[in-house]
């Protein structure tokens, strides 16, 4: 079948000249044994477990030369990844090797691709090729008119979640492909009420979006699917155009993405490239269900394995291996990273007395690598679970001077929410900061600049005139007059927070204080703003712990708005020596030669609500990936005491540490100096200490 007899008739794709011959490539004597057998895998459908730092990007590089070199056509191969810049690069490195640029590969992104077939076939579905794709802040806006048409005073209710949440869960259920109801009870069971209404407002967001010939980046992939279903053609084109289908990252696909490569690798021409041991997504829809069952998808389907690992000493690797030795059988493919580096020190474990310690240890530690030892600062890593635990470490080197990135976002003291939380305690500490006032009230809908000084203003001239406090005025009905309409609900909620955070101030307790504005108004708030609300609370009750550090509310609010005010880590030239800190999440696939993994104790790592659900295989795999980012020395760290909601709580070191037999590692001892050694009876295992 041709594509003009497929797609639109004024549609003609490119026709190319023949490639120029290849140079011949010695497969054999360039990959390893596992990789060979990969690269040169005979015809079918194949799962190919890279492990850690084992050259997945080299062995899908060489297997596309490989089927170049067997006759396979450049245009017949099909490569799908996470990212364009991982595309680019694979097919950059085919095309030094072979010689064939990369513009003749369909290659890219998921959503590449779907545009891509979106271009050629949507007015089967009514979609004009010219159609627009929206970005996220496009669709959300978009979603916004939606819910107002079919109920104007659904954002009036300060209960119902907003646009962004809605758009959260709308996604997440069509790119796990379940019902809408499904998807809220199984992630949003705060909004189980609202089903009912989300289902209504999706259904009408999908009609107005082909109304206005627009898609969101959703859309790209849910009708590429629809067209692959339901036209025989279309599914016959793609099962006939590309004789071979190569995954990457298969681990994170989600089952709308599943879907596409079964339907796609119709003849079983499909090879699936990725790590279930490295699957760290499924919160957001990734589906670990993917990798394990795709040989019963696919029939016949070959399983190699790549364990030869180029990046970890063996010491790691011994470690990342038992790490993975304890997980139920049920729960990943077996499989052994084997070393090429030669044998360094063993990994340690260091527990501190609080995290405050914890930050101490690592600082002086750093100091040491860097000024004894010769590293550079970016040769260092220290990852965390939650952005929260890298508080105190962010404040301990900023006052040691040590320069730092954080890859995963902005500084702690820097995000949004935090800096919406402490404008309200720097506001009421003193009256006459409108910056911090503007901060938090425009938040409210409907309040903009505008609005929140004609409040401000009403609220001052009361209270000149009747000779009381400003933070007394703000539930005055005359204050309340100047509050718009979309925001009169919330606003008393906002005045009594206020005046409950003043009396905390007045009576002394910098944990109250803080205890206060949790309680307010700011946290009904953001659980109908973010989906990722309990992060952010998470974030926020953190500051309980940085309250307990203080006696006087005065030098804490001070403390408070010094951090907030310190240079961004933006204003910072990437190619600075700097330490890089990092949740675990944005780590993956990045690799230094010194690792710090903080915080593992039981509740922060894993996280308490992962025990509590009798759920931690997930965080196990984030366990995984986290030591296997390590190329020379792993250092793992934990308070036994921490701060939770200004309580001070007595903490376990985490049950991965606790499984690891003794002689894996070596156990240090902080001193009373701030110093370290280890403990006698550790780590003989290799007779180095």
């Amino acid at each position: 079948m041709s594509t003009s007899e497929l797609f639109d008739d004024d549609y003609e794709e490119e026709v190319l000249p023949p490639p120029q011959p290849q140079t011949s490539i010695d497969f054999k004597g360039l990959l390893n044994p596992d990789q060979y057998a990969a690269v040169t895998a005979p015809p079918g459908p194949a799962l190919v477990l890279a492990g850690a730092g084992s050259g997945k990007t080299r062995t899908l590089t060489y297997r596309v030369a490989w089927l170049l070199s067997q006759g396979v056509q450049a245009e017949e191969i099909l490569l799908l990844t996470f990212t364009n810049k991982a595309a680019k690069e694979m097919l950059g490195r085919v095309e030094d090797l072979t010689g064939i640029p990369g513009y003749r590969f369909w290659g890219g992104t998921f959503h590449h691709i779907g545009q891509k077939t979106l271009r050629m076939s949507g007015e089967h579905i009514g979609l004009g090729k010219n159609y627009s794709i929206l970005d996220e802040g496009e669709a959300e806006s978009l979603l916004s008119e939606v819910v107002r048409e079919v109920d104007k005073d659904y954002f009036k209710n300060k209960e119902n979640p907003k646009a962004k949440v809605l758009s959260g869960i709308i996604s997440y259920a069509r790119n796990t492909q379940l019902s809408i109801q499904d998807a809220v009870n199984e992630n949003y069971p705060q909004h189980k009420e609202h089903i009912g209404q989300i289902l209504t407002f999706s259904k009408v967001y999908t009609e107005k979006k082909l109304q206005q010939q627009v898609t969101d980046y959703d859309d790209l992939l849910e009708l590429w699917l629809h067209l692959l279903q339901n036209s025989e053609k279309m599914a016959d084109w793609f099962a006939n155009r590309f004789k071979h289908v190569l995954v990457d990252e298969y681990q994170d696909t989600n089952a709308l993405q599943s879907r596409i490569i079964d339907k796609i690798a119709a003849h079983h021409q499909v090879m699936a490239v990725g790590d279930d041991a490295q699957c760290i997504y499924t919160w957001r829809g990734a589906n670990f269900e993917n990798i394990m069952t795709f040989p019963e998808r696919h029939p016949g389907a070959r399983l190699y394995k790549i364990e030869v690992n180029y990046r970890s000493t063996p010491e790691i690797l011994d470690l990342a291996n038992k790490v993975l030795e304890e997980r139920p059988e049920d729960e990943g493919y077996k499989k052994d990273l084997r070393a090429v580096r030669s044998g360094l020190d063993l990994p340690r474990i260091v527990p501190a007395y609080d995290p405050r310690q914890q930050a101490q240890f690592i600082c002086k530690k750093i100091v040491e690598l860097h000024r004894q030892e010769g590293h550079d600062l970016n040769n260092i890593a220290i990852l965390y679970r939650a952005h929260f635990q890298a508080m105190d470490l962010q404040m301990e080197m900023s006052r040691n001077g040590i320069p730092f990135q954080i890859t995963s976002g902005v500084r702690f003291f820097e995000q949004a929410h935090v800096k919406d939380l402490s404008s309200q305690l720097t506001f009421v500490s003193n009256p006459g900061n409108t910056m911090a006032f503007q901060r938090f009230v425009r938040l409210l809908p409907k309040v903009g600049p505008r609005a929140a000084e004609r409040i401000y203003k009403q609220a001052k001239e009361i209270s000149e005139k009747e000779g009381i406090d400003i933070i007394h005025t703000f539930g005055h009905d005359e204050v309340l007059k100047k509050v718009p309409k979309d925001a009169k609900e919330i606003w008393p909620e906002l005045a009594l927070t206020l005046k409950e955070i003043q009396q905390a101030i007045i009576d002394g307790s910098p944990q109250g204080v803080i205890e206060i504005a949790l309680e307010g108004w700011y946290s009904s708030f953001i659980r109908e703003i973010y989906e990722n609300w309990t992060t952010r609370m998470d974030d926020l009750e953190s500051l309980m712990g940085f309250a307990a550090r203080y006696t006087d509310v005065s030098e804490m609010l001070s403390q408070l708005v010094l951090l907030n005010s310190e240079t961004t880590s933006d204003s910072i030239d990437p190619s600075e020596d700097t330490v890089r800190l990092s949740t675990i999440h944005q780590s993956k696939g990045l690799e230094y030669p010194v690792v710090f993994v903080i915080g593992l104790a039981d509740g922060a790592f894993p996280l308490q609500r992962a025990i509590d659900a009798g759920d931690v295989e997930e965080e196990r795999r984030l366990f995984y990936v986290a030591v296997t980012r390590a190329q020379d020395e792993l250092w793992m760290t934990y308070p036994t005491v921490s701060m939770v909601r200004g309580a001070v709580m007595k903490t376990r070191p985490s049950q991965f540490l606790r499984s690891i037999p003794e002689d894996f590692y070596v156990q240090e001892r902080i001193t009373h100096s701030g110093g370290y050694h280890h403990n006698e009876g550790y780590g003989n295992r290799y007779n180095r200490y």
